[in-house]
This record gives structure tokens, sequence and C-alpha cells, in this order.
């Protein structure tokens, strides 16, 4: 609560001469800065306590002194705040500071303006002002009682393209759930295809060198997906779940629930995972003949062709592949050509007379057989399109599916995949139209399926401990976003169906196709 006083009436004088040195400061420009700029607007701060501001300079690569206390230093706080001083300013990535303020320890509260000056010889530049509060005790915003760790993301400038990496760092408070991480530099870009079109932007992390995140082993690469057409926030997980109790498939990409605040913005929900990368703790491959290949209906990637071999949905003719590993920046022509030729080997094995004698001697059969089983328990027709499918060959090693990606669209949903009531629909996705033809990978994958069954019957309760978990989050999430806008890309239709139902509806329906499809599998499998 506001409390007059005396030294209220001088705020509110202060407050006068703050913006009229700040307004000056900001018409005022110096050779040697152009701009400061604050990215928080509102600061809570305890008696005797402290609390941070971040803000970034312009250029960024200015050098300058910015220990305050010592001679030269070229950082103060304008508006002459009463509550509170500058104790300290570090440096957390290129252009970007971060401000430590300390409450002067007085006993009455107050609500004081300020903002960031920087003087040198040329001159002074202030920032846009923030708003200091003096609380009782430290006040938890909504986001952080949900129970889950909150990443705080911070960039020079907001982040609005899939190509252009944007500078700026991150750290993330645990909260009681998993262990922090303090912070770090980075970089951040946007990523997907339909999905970047939405308001809920999904994003691809860089950390500055490798770090361990939330238990995950350490690596520079990560994504924050939005789920924004996700009313129940867990399809993703539920599927990389099933992809972890397939012991065929070399990794499945971990990933944990979070609350995301970027640039001081809440923005709700999102899934924090391992992006697709080859490394010893996720694609573990290498040598001269190793790759990683996505099978993509987008067809927008820089190294991709169409192989005749075979068919699929969006491509009768053929099935698109591109290059994923090597970089496709720096694959050479003679490595693409060899990789072209290897898969038109396989597939012209599979596609020949006699050929359940031939692909096996191209093929880790039990990656396709786990592959498929993840898809099909998913009800995800993306194997038939095909989007984010991904196969890798090791070198020396045989052409192996996986890791499974991108679960979102018209998982355990009958919307998109109404067949899926009555039976299989990725029997005739790509490559595994032929596949099925040879009794021998049939008997397979049918005695595969019987010994993954009962672990496939656990799914539920896991389901319902994420529910638990979300619960809070989810909340907040659908307050800011709503799920019905997806129908924007779908032709006026939304996509999952669920989009319009409460998030307990929506996984009880998810829970319950999950549970209905098992037993049509089951049927399908046995009636073969």
């Amino acid at each position: 609560m506001f409390v007059f006083s005396k030294s209220n009436v001088f705020v509110l004088l202060a407050g006068i001469l703050l913006l009229v040195s700040c307004r000056k400061g900001e018409t005022e420009n110096s050779a040697s800065l152009d701009s400061v700029s604050v990215l928080s607007s509102d600061v809570r701060i305890t008696k005797g306590g402290t609390s941070t501001v971040r803000f970034i300079t312009d250029p960024p690569e200015l050098q300058f002194n910015y220990h305050v206390g010592a001679s030269g230093c070229c950082i103060s706080l304008g508006g002459s705040p009463e509550g509170f001083y500058l104790a300290e300013v570090s440096r957390v990535g290129t252009g970007i500071y971060e401000a430590t303020l300390r409450d002067s320890g007085g006993d009455e509260a107050y609500i004081d303006k300020a903002c960031i000056v920087y003087s040198d010889a040329g001159g002074s530049v202030s920032s846009n002002t923030f708003t200091v509060t003096r609380v009782y005790t430290e006040e938890l915003a909504d986001y952080e009682l949900t129970g889950l760790p909150v990443v705080y993301l911070d960039t020079r400038t907001p982040v609005k393209s899939k190509d252009i990496w944007t500078e700026g760092s991150v750290r993330i408070d645990g909260r009681e759930s998993s262990a922090s991480m303090e912070q770090v530099s980075c970089s951040v870009k946007g990523r997907g295809n339909t999905t970047w079109t939405w308001p809920k932007k999904p994003y691809t992390v860089r950390l500055e060198k490798k770090r361990e995140v939330l238990g995950m082993p350490e690596h520079k690469r990560w994504v924050l997906l939005a789920n924004f057409m996700d009313r129940t926030l867990m399809r993703n997980i539920v599927s990389m779940h099933v992809g972890s109790l397939l012991g065929n498939l070399a990794w499945t990409p971990r990933c944990r629930s979070v609350e995301l605040v970027m640039n001081g913005k809440h923005q709700g929900t999102y899934l924090l995972i391992e992006q697709v990368r080859v490394d010893g703790d996720r694609v573990d491959i290498g040598g001269k003949d190793a790759f990683m290949l996505e099978s993509d209906f987008h067809y927008n990637n820089k190294v991709q062709w169409i192989d005749h071999h075979g068919s699929c949905n969006n491509w009768s003719y053929g099935i698109p592949f591109s290059v994923r590993h090597p970089d496709p920046d720096s694959v050479s022509t003679d490595q693409v050509e060899r990789i072209k030729k290897y898969i038109s080997t396989v597939a012209g094995a599979l596609y020949s007379d006699g050929f359940e004698e031939k692909y096996p001697a191209y093929l880790d059969v039990d990656s396709f057989i786990d592959y498929w089983i993840a898809f099909e328990v998913m009800g995800n027709h993306e194997l038939q399109n095909p989007g984010s499918v991904f196969m890798h060959k090791d070198d020396g090693g045989l052409l192996t599916a996986g890791p499974l990606w991108d679960f979102d669209w018209g998982v355990l949903s009958y919307r998109t995949s109404p067949g899926a009531q009555r039976g299989l629909i990725n029997d005739h996705a790509i490559w595994y139209d032929r596949l099925f033809d040879d009794p021998a990978f049939r008997k397979a994958l049918k005695a595969r399926w019987e010994q993954v069954l009962p672990e496939l019957r656990g799914v539920p309760s896991f389901i319902d401990s994420q529910k638990a978990a979300l619960e809070a989050s989810a909340k907040l999430n659908f307050a800011m976003w709503n799920p019905a806008d997806d129908a924007s890309q779908n032709g006026g239709r939304i996509i999952n169906g669920d989009e319009n139902m409460s998030f307990d509806a929506a996984v009880e329906r998810l829970r319950s196709i999950y549970i209905e499809r098992l037993d049509v599998i089951s049927a399908s499998l046995a009636a073969m």
C-alpha cells in the first residue's frame, strides 16, 4: 500500500525532476553511445534487500567503465531516488548489463521511479524509466507459483526471424522441482513452419557453451516449443515418454515443461526440449559416411531431393529427403552424392523383386518397428505426409529410424485421423507400405508389440502425473492464448478438436483416445 508521508512528497518532486533529467538525457547524444534501454519497467524490492534491472547498450560492442564506486564509472541512476541506490553493475552478454539495486533500509514504503544514465566526456544518455516498489515481503508472481521451473530469457532486440540469431542471456530458476542454471550468454532465433506464424512463438536457444539444463545432459542447443495449438500442453511430452519406453530407438529427446519469461514478460507454458542434433548425448553417430536425414513435405531445406522409389500422401512420385548432418552449410557435393546414392540403393532394394531377402542388409529393422509403433500409438499421421520424419546412419552402420520429433499436430485426435478409431493409420506410410508386404516384418512387428504393450499400458498414469504438474500453469497459459486460433491455418477448422475444451476435458479426451489406440492396434495386428 502506498503510504503518504513527507518522503512521498519528496518522491513526487523527484518524479518531476526525473522526467526533466531523463528526457534531457534522451535528447543528448554522445559520440560514444547512442542509447541505453531498460528491459524491465517494474521492479520489486524488500527492506534492506536487492533487486536487479537488465539494460542493453547500443552499440553493443562499446567498452566502458561500469564498476560502481570506481573513479570514472560511466553508469549511474537518474531521477534521484531516495529509497534505494545503485550497488553494482555486471556484464552478462555483449551489450547486456545487469544493475543491482539495494534498498536503503528506511521504514517507510515507497514507489520510486528512476532511469539508467550513461555519462562520459562527450555527454550523457538516459534510458527509459522504470518503477521500483518497496514490498514488505518478497511477492512471487503467479507464474512463480505454478511449481514449474521458470526460464528467464532476455534479448537485445525482439526475436522476429527464424534465420537471424539475436544475442541475449538466459537463466533458469528450477523452483522446487529441478536444479537452477545461473545466467549465461546465448543467442536466440525463431523456429517452426506453421507454428512460427501463430501468436505464441517457438524459439531455438544456443548457449555460449555446453550446459546441463534441468537435469538433461549438457549441450549448447535447446528448443522452446510453444505448444500453442495443444489444449492439453502434453502431446509432445507423452510422445517423447512413449519413445523413451521403446528401447530400439537410439535416442529420444528429453524435455521439461517450464514457464517462459521473455524480456520481462510472462509468455506462458513452454516445453524446453533437446534439439535434434548429432552429438554423443543425442544422435550419436560419426565418421566419413555418417549422416542424418529428415523427410519433410515443406521441402524448404538447403540440401534436399526426391527419391522416386515409393510414395507418400504429398509426394505420389517419390519421397522427399533433406540432409541434417553433415551441416547443410558445409556438406560437400561428394558427401551429398554418396548419401543420395545410399538412399537410392536402400529404396531400390525395398522395391525390387525378392526384396524380403535384400533390405535387411541396409535397414536397422528393429528401429523401424519401434519408430512405427510410436507414431501408430500416438495416432500421428505425419509418417504418411511425411513431416519431421528422421533417419540416421553411423559410419559403417545400418540406416536407422529416428529420432522422434514434432508430435503436436493431430496426435491422439480423431479430428485429423478419423481412421484411427477403426484401425491402423501408418501401415501405408513411407516405406512401410512395402515393409508390411514382408511376412517376416509383420511377424517381428507383432512380436515386438506384444513385448512392449505392458509398458505402454502404464502411460495413462504418466498422463495423470503430467496433468497434476501442469494444472496451475495451464490456467495462466490459456488466459493469454486461445488454441482455437489455430483454425486460421487449417481452412477455418480447429486442428486437434479439443481447442475449445477445458484443460481437464482435453486431457481426459487424450487419455481415453490413447487407451482406445492400444486396443485398436492390438486387434488390427491380430487380424493381419
